[in-house]
């Protein structure tokens, strides 16, 4: 298992540059009253393909080699993985499949689509993901891209919080939405290298808190198929993004799905702003834990904002 450095992290920096924005940090004078601490939200949403994962795709897709990227790529996700994937390759102008459960947002599917990526249904399992994936990749021989569980994808994922801690000075803490551990790994990579002294928070869903429950144990639990609101933390960690939440975190808070949708609904409504249920659960966790962040200065990471607006969660 290689173990993504520092050095990695700028590299990727460097290589990914071109594709992708340098999001904005956002604060709401509201919300921050609400919460008793200063809140920085570092907006991922406002990201190229609509999240942060187009960071660790983009610097998957242009670390190939020519004859790796003729075969293309492929990949399972539940939504903005397999979405970023689809526009990095389209930049690159290498075929893209992406396996995703047929309960996926339509609003994900046709993202992918409409980058130029190949969509195959499979079942929401983690089990029949890895299955049909399989058969993709027996078939077309397409470069695999994790969507969390990659030492270039995790590279590519830490420079969120670079930039972040080049856009806000003495943050005490960062907290970021957790499923599989991508962001949360490569916000640990970056902070414990260049900001150790803050604190590093996850935030999940307690319908799907398989992380919560394997940081308490000490040892990976995977759920196969939760059931959550927040569609893109439904995936359970692996081995090496355990190997940064275990060594890097503080601790791993969850909130219930009314909670999540009450957050989600208090930043569209006070910050003007479109993010996905996933990305609302960082601020359900600090509202419901207020005496953890009171008098501090937070990083809180919009992880995306690519939601179906005819079936918003509220509705």
């Amino acid at each position: 298992m290689y173990i993504p450095t520092l050095s990695d992290m700028f590299h990727a920096h460097q290589r990914i540059r071109p594709h992708i924005h340098r999001t904005p940090v956002l604060t709401s004078t509201f919300i921050d009253t609400l919460v008793g601490a200063r809140l920085f939200f570092k907006c991922e949403n406002l990201q190229k393909a609509g999240a942060f994962k187009a960071r660790g795709a983009s610097n998957a897709v242009f670390g190939l080699s020519d004859e790796q990227a003729a075969k293309g790529v492929a990949t399972h996700s539940s939504g903005n993985h397999g979405t970023c994937l689809s526009y990095a390759a389209g930049r690159r102008g290498i075929p893209c499949t992406v396996v995703m459960p047929w309960t996926a947002p339509q609003a994900k599917k046709d993202a992918v689509r409409g980058y130029g990526g190949r969509v195959v249904e499979c079942e929401p399992s983690t089990s029949s993901r890895e299955a049909v994936f399989a058969e993709v990749v027996a078939e077309t021989g397409a470069e695999f891209v994790h969507p969390y569980n990659d030492p270039r994808v995790i590279a590519g994922q830490a420079t969120c919080s670079k930039e972040m801690i080049e856009q806000v000075d003495d943050l005490d803490a960062i907290i970021a939405p957790i499923g599989g551990g991508g962001m949360v790994s490569g916000t640990c990579l970056t902070l414990s290298n260049l900001l150790p002294k803050a604190k590093i928070y996850a935030a999940e869903p307690e319908q799907a808190d398989d992380a919560y429950r394997s940081f308490k144990a000490g040892r990976i639990i995977a759920d196969d198929a939760p059931n959550t609101v927040a569609d893109g933390l439904k995936v359970p960690l692996k081995d090496l993004t355990w190997h940064f939440v275990k060594s890097n975190v503080s601790d791993i808070l969850t909130a219930s799905d009314p909670e999540i949708i009450d957050a989600m609904k208090l930043i569209w409504k006070r910050m003007k702003i479109v993010m996905e249920p996933s990305s609302a659960v960082p601020l359900a966790t600090i509202l419901k834990n207020k005496h953890l962040f009171a008098g501090k200065r937070v990083g809180v990471i919009v992880t995306g904002g690519n939601v179906d607006l005819d079936t918003l969660p509220w509705q």
